[in-house]
């Protein structure tokens, strides 16, 4: 009886062995730092854009970069690319602001056909909600112990 179990242990052990998925683990972040690296050398080149050729403010600058990237992101996400270039790269589209400009825009495009308001205006913040609380949550937390500690 007990050795019929370690047999059907040993059986099982082989055949999970067998069906593993090998993952390319250095392959992926090797991929995941070349596009999202790209991602930003792109965004600082729009940046250096509009502040040194065209001569627009620092602050202002950096806003029509921000403006720029989410724009081209939304774009690109509707015609079917940027899901292209995320499968590709895996997390590397995740980190940069297109991270969060795609999951509103794949949100608001999936729920279109259930109107706008309860479709879209609804549905458009499920996946990126949560990363806009994270962020107010660890702004305020910081800040609160920031002040509190000065």
């Amino acid at each position: 009886m007990k050795g019929s179990i370690e047999m059907e242990k040993r059986i099982f052990k082989k055949v999970l062995d067998e069906k593993k998925i090998k993952r390319p683990i250095l392959l992926n972040a090797v991929k995941a730092f070349l596009v999202g690296g790209t991602i930003c050398l792109i965004a600082q080149g729009i940046l250096w854009l509009f502040k040194d050729i065209i001569g627009i403010e620092k602050d202002k600058s950096t806003s029509l970069m921000y403006i720029v990237i989410v724009g081209v992101t939304a774009i690109l996400t509707g015609l079917g690319i940027f899901d292209r270039i995320g499968q590709f790269s895996g997390a590397g589209t995740i980190i940069p602001i297109t991270g969060f400009s795609n999951s509103m825009t794949s949100a608001a495009l999936e729920s279109k056909s259930e109107g706008i308001i309860l479709g879209i205006m609804s549905n458009m913040f499920k996946l990126a909600g949560a990363v806009i609380v994270a962020g107010v949550v660890s702004a305020f937390v910081i800040g609160t112990i920031i002040f509190l500690f000065r």
